[in-house]
């Protein structure tokens, strides 16, 4: 059954593709985290492996919340890996995980360009699709990624 939310279809449809772009972005960017976790090596290894795991486990619950989001559009969230790699933002890029600067900057980098998407889209669902919730929902995930880009930040020279 359609949701009938006072949005029209059209618009919980465009709303729905710009939310599983962002799942896509923050599936990569979990697994980009996971590998800074697993592959981290240095003096200060106990540290860093906790900071990894925080970050992660606060990405695994923000995927959750924005399918879960696309699901109360009508919509479905996207879930093979293909689908979502196809769609995302950010790249699948290769770094030195185990070089403390390297794989936090490149953390950084990517939750930086999510903000700047978040951005985008949450303007674009309030004044261009009218859906004042997703909007609220997108800027409390840009808040978290702001928060968590600021706290791998401390880590950089």
């Amino acid at each position: 059954m359609k949701p009938n939310i006072g949005i029209a279809d059209k618009n919980l449809k465009a709303v729905s593709d710009l939310l599983n772009t962002l799942l896509a972005d923050e599936v990569i960017l979990y697994m980009k985290t996971r590998q800074a976790h697993w592959n981290y090596e240095g003096d200060n290894f106990s540290e860093m492996h906790k900071f990894f795991e925080s970050q992660y486990d606060e990405l695994d619950k923000i995927m959750d919340e924005v399918a879960e989001r696309v699901r109360m559009l009508g919509h479905y969230a996207v879930g093979s890996l293909k689908d979502l790699t196809k769609i995302a933002r950010l790249d699948e890029n290769k770094i030195g995980y185990s070089d403390q600067t390297e794989s936090v900057s490149a953390l950084v980098t990517d939750h930086e360009t999510i903000i700047r998407a978040l951005r985008k889209d949450l303007d674009e669902a309030q004044n261009k699709y009218k859906d004042a919730g997703t909007a609220d929902f997108l800027t409390g995930l840009m808040e978290q990624h702001e928060k968590m880009a600021w706290m791998l930040r401390a880590y950089l020279p």
